[in-house]
């Protein structure tokens, strides 16, 4: 099984969207909002700046073509970033890897 990523994505929504995306966004029911991911995704967390129309979520996923399709679904309404993550014991390890890596 291929192993699971984090992903932090960042949105921000057009004005000329901004109504549109809201309306979507609020006839979603709570069950809808959290069963939105992909198959093999699992959302960690989401934060909104309602009032400067953007966002981040962090999601994680083992299927990358799955992600791209998910926001594919919110591409029409939201520019995107998808950037890879990782936590801090993650980070932590890839450092010790680094130093040794540079004899350092």
């Amino acid at each position: 099984m291929e192993a699971s990523v984090k992903f932090r994505v960042n949105w921000s929504i057009q004005q000329d969207k901004w109504l549109p995306v809201m309306k979507r966004w609020s006839s979603m029911s709570p069950q809808e909002r959290a069963n939105e991911f992909p198959a093999g995704g699992r959302l960690l967390g989401r934060w909104h700046d309602m009032t400067g129309r953007t966002g981040v979520l962090i999601i994680e996923s083992n299927d990358l073509a799955a992600v791209h399709r998910w926001i594919g679904k919110w591409n029409p309404y939201l520019d995107v970033d998808l950037t890879p993550v990782v936590d801090d014991e993650e980070s932590a390890a890839i450092a010790r890897q680094i130093v040794a890596d540079n004899n350092a």
